[in-house]
């Protein structure tokens, strides 16, 4: 496993080294969190900014699940591609049509547990 030093601040005062397993697991929890934030506001104005936030994780994801230097599993990266175009759409639903953001947070949410090798219940 690779190891990738992140400077959370931008000014290399960091001195934490994350894997790259860390850092995807942060991006999706600023992601969920800012999801549930807005859907606990209902302020229609951050839920399509949160969403929007969720598309381009996924997004990022799905791209990198596709590159050819991809070297995960066959069946897990069609599985994680499946739960990307899932999350698009129903991104794309929220922002359209209004619909609850709780299937993404529960995706998100699932993702999350399994980055930490947590089992789902």
């Amino acid at each position: 496993m690779s190891l990738s030093s992140q400077i959370s601040t931008g000014h290399f005062r960091s001195r934490h080294v994350h894997t790259n397993r860390d850092n995807e697991y942060f991006a999706f929890s600023q992601v969920t969190q800012t999801l549930k934030r807005a859907c606990q506001s209902g302020d229609r104005y951050l839920m399509i900014e949160a969403a929007h936030s969720s598309n381009q994780l996924w997004t990022i994801v799905a791209t990198d699940l596709m590159h050819p230097e991809n070297t995960l599993p066959s069946d897990i990266k069609a599985g994680l591609l499946s739960l990307a175009f899932f999350s698009l759409k129903q991104g794309h639903h929220v922002i359209s049509s209004g619909v609850p953001v709780d299937p993404l947070i529960e995706v998100n949410m699932r993702i999350m547990r399994g980055l930490r090798g947590e089992s789902d219940p």
